[in-house]
């Protein structure tokens, strides 16, 4: 007597988890875990929305190639760029129709960076989609700004 081989059984397969996209915070700024490396500046870089991350891309590259050295983290929903141990000289903010780049210690920057802040010390460039950023004068005052007195966050 021969016997039927019973039907397979079906079995449903689970794609694989895509990876969620993140929230963008009011202003379009990407919600990213708070953590330390290059890895989750990298993160909130890519989930910058629109012109805004080529925005990104170029303000990381010019900070790396001016500090080669320099200790990146996300904190509170913004990239920190900073020398280890010393603290942070710079972070970066996304609003609807601008990125902001905050000097911690901006007041002691020659020439002073354009934008004034609630906080004594405190210098902002707000770069906008259609702005050239003059990367020499930007240089500068990352140059300028790894070599003061880092802000402790």
């Amino acid at each position: 007597m021969i016997k039927k081989k019973a039907p397979a059984k079906k079995v449903k397969v689970k794609p694989a988890a895509k990876k969620k996209d993140p929230v963008l915070l009011s202003g379009g700024n990407p919600q990213i875990a708070k953590g330390y490396g290059d890895g989750p500046v990298q993160e909130y870089i890519s989930a910058m929305p629109g012109w805004k991350k080529e925005i990104g891309r170029k303000l990381d590259e010019i900070i790396v190639r001016t500090v080669p050295y320099v200790y990146k983290a996300v904190k509170w929903n913004s990239p920190l760029y900073g020398i280890e141990g010393d603290g942070w000289f710079l972070g970066i903010h996304v609003f609807n129709k601008y990125v902001k780049v905050a000097f911690f210690r901006g007041s002691h920057l020659k020439p002073l960076p354009p934008g004034e802040s609630k906080h004594k010390e405190v210098r902002y460039l707000d770069i906008k989609e259609t702005d050239k950023i003059d990367e020499a004068q930007l240089s500068s005052w990352i140059k300028q700004a790894s070599e003061l007195p880092g802000e402790k966050m």
